[in-house]
């Protein structure tokens, strides 16, 4: 009988004898056991590696060489290629500290280390010294899962000044994607001005309002204020100004104390508060793009009835997934994100039971995934339009039973108020609306009498609506949105059919002029732009409820199919914000199933 850790195999030859092979599985283990157990009584060892550590006294290791060298490349050199320490008894070793190297040399008999949070980037320092790679891992692992604000920035400057790829870029990932925490951390105010312009420069830190990267500069100025005042305008240009409001540069220019004494800095950001207020054309660095993944929301709709449903669509791997449904059905809804989270605005309720306009707005967290319902608008707006400026939410028009709405009304989500604003010179159900450089558009949609081909532009800090030029077609519910400095309507009801064209405004020049159209006729659809591209969803084409999405390319002028709702439906809202947390879906499920099981 073999043992279970012998393997024995009988063949036949060629010339007729048998032959058997025989493996003994744990031979290289056990042989490993021995010479730890000779290195341990300093039997047969031909080494002694003489660590010297700074003011520590000399230590002392006997070892083999051909153990040491079958673990480490530097060994293995150092052994075997005409160096002087090939016939040396004696090797004197130093940069690594003797309870480092003591690890290291167990390491190479036994393929187990065990280290601690205190020791762990001595280790690793000396793992990567000897080339032991796969103890430079292991480290790497552990240091990973101990990353948090306060030691981040630290293990990234390790990682670089031992040249460990893999560490530091997880590290740095872990700094971008925490900001606002590692921010506070006296690592950060530690930062050189070099490295702090590095950090605040890159497109993937993750900030819901870039004013928290200026107010991390400001701070890490006032840290050491004598010293470091004369990096403030080095740092403003590393932040992305532009995407300030001018609200907060205005605060700023009349309460920063940094900025008094600096009027460079002062004239800086007077500049850019009135590029804003212009409306300017933003030239200015990209926006931020955090690695988060960004999913495409949508809530509500009709078919045969309003509907609570909220789904999610992951473009890059072309997913949907189920969250929490709205606590009331709507149709004529809009969508919006303020600060990561989404808006669901007005609406109606068309059910068996009747049809009920909608002035509530009800806020979805991601990171819970949970709806509350905040403060509601002044009337009821069903086929409503939205868009967001400097993080206060427009609603504009639509209808509340005949009545049709040319009000307008703003909501700031931090103070949870609304508060009206010029009504627009057109009564609008079913427009379609877009911001672009700090304006808010109003496009197409029906004044009660006729569907509309005109469009008008307002104003924030006059407070004033201004007619701009009419669409080539009449457009009501149309989907509207802004890229690159155009704004772009796509379907829409002319009062005889549904639409499959799109046009594209140029702010520039003022005109209008078709572009590539849709694959599918489609009014009442929803819409939004995800990283340079337009996605559409659902809508009617006058004999169906549509469940395809496409997708528009500008760069290319064309149009795909792209994926299917779950259903059809027309009149969903729609934006794009942060994926929702896993376990907050998982935990509200089982809690939903259990509730269920309980009724």
């Amino acid at each position: 009988m073999y043992s279970p850790e012998c393997k024995a195999e009988v063949t036949p030859s060629e010339n007729g004898n048998r032959t058997f092979s025989y493996t003994l599985e744990d031979h290289t283990k056990q042989a490993f056991s021995i010479m730890n157990q000779l290195r341990l009584s300093r039997q047969l060892c031909d080494v002694t590696l003489r660590v010297k550590y700074q003011n520590l006294p000399p230590a002392d290791f006997q070892a083999h060489k051909v153990v040491l060298a079958s673990s480490s490349p530097v060994f293995k050199a150092m052994f075997t290629m005409e160096c002087r320490e090939q016939g040396m008894q004696v090797v004197p070793i130093e940069g690594i500290h003797p309870k480092v190297m003591e690890r290291l040399i167990e390491f190479a008999y036994t393929a187990s280390i065990s280290v601690g949070e205190k020791c762990v980037l001595h280790v690793m320092n000396g793992a990567v010294m000897y080339q032991i790679d796969s103890v430079v891992k292991a480290c790497c692992d552990f240091l990973v899962q101990q990353l948090d604000p306060s030691n981040a920035i630290g293990i990234a400057n390790f990682a670089e000044q031992i040249d460990c790829t893999e560490l530091h870029q997880r590290a740095r990932e872990y700094i971008y994607m925490h900001f606002e925490e590692v921010s506070k951390q006296d690592e950060f105010f530690n930062l050189s001005h070099c490295q702090l312009v590095t950090l605040i420069s890159r497109d993937e830190l993750n900030v819901r309002c870039e004013s928290e990267v200026f107010h991390a500069c400001i701070n890490w100025v006032k840290y050491d204020c004598e010293n470091r005042r004369l990096y403030v305008q080095a740092l403003l240009k590393a932040v992305r100004c532009h995407s300030l409001t001018p609200h907060f540069l205005q605060m700023q220019l009349q309460k920063c104390e940094i900025l008094q004494s600096d009027s460079r800095c002062k004239d800086y950001l007077a500049k850019i508060f009135q590029d804003l207020t212009l409306h300017k054309p933003t030239k200015d660095a990209p926006c931020r793009a955090p690695k988060v993944g960004q999913l495409i929301y949508s809530a509500g709709g009709y078919y045969r009835q309003s509907l609570s449903y909220l789904e999610a669509y992951n473009p890059s791997d072309g997913s949907w997934i189920r969250l929490a449904d709205l606590q009331v059905p709507r149709s004529g809804l809009a969508g919006c994100v303020v600060g990561g989270l989404f808006y669901a605005v007005g609406g109606r309720n068309n059910s068996q039971d009747g049809n009920m306009d909608s002035n509530a707005i009800d806020c979805y967290n991601p990171m819970n995934n949970q709806w509350s319902p905040c403060a509601a608008m002044s009337v009821p707006r069903n086929r409503i339009g939205i868009g967001v400026i400097d993080g206060l939410i427009y609603a504009v028009g639509g209808s509340h039973g005949c009545i049709h709405h040319n009000s307008v009304e703003r909501y700031d989500p931090e103070r949870d108020e609304w508060q009206l604003v010029a009504p627009m010179r057109t009564r609008r159900i079913g427009v379609g609306v877009a911001v672009l450089n700090r304006l808010l558009y109003a496009v197409g949609g029906y004044d009660g009498t006729c569907r509309l081909r005109s469009a008008e532009c307002y104003y924030p800090e006059r407070d004033e609506w201004e007619m701009i030029t009419p669409m080539r077609s009449i457009r009501s519910g149309a989907g509207v949105c802004a890229l690159n400095n155009c704004i772009y309507a796509m379907g829409g009801y002319d009062g005889t059919d549904q639409l499959n064209s799109m046009e594209r405004y140029d702010v520039e020049t003022g005109t209008w002029s078709f572009v590539a159209s849709m694959i599918h006729r489609r009014s009442a659809l929803g819409v939004t732009v995800h990283q340079g591209k337009i996605y559409v969803l659902g809508g009617y084409d006058g004999e169906t409820f549509l469940a395809s999405v496409e997708c528009y390319d500008p760069t290319t002028d064309t149009w795909a199919e792209v994926t299917h709702m779950t259903s059809g439906r027309s009149g969903v809202g729609v934006a794009i914000t942060m994926e929702p947390c896993r376990k907050q879906m998982d935990k509200n499920c089982d809690c939903k199933s259990n509730q269920e099981e309980g009724k």
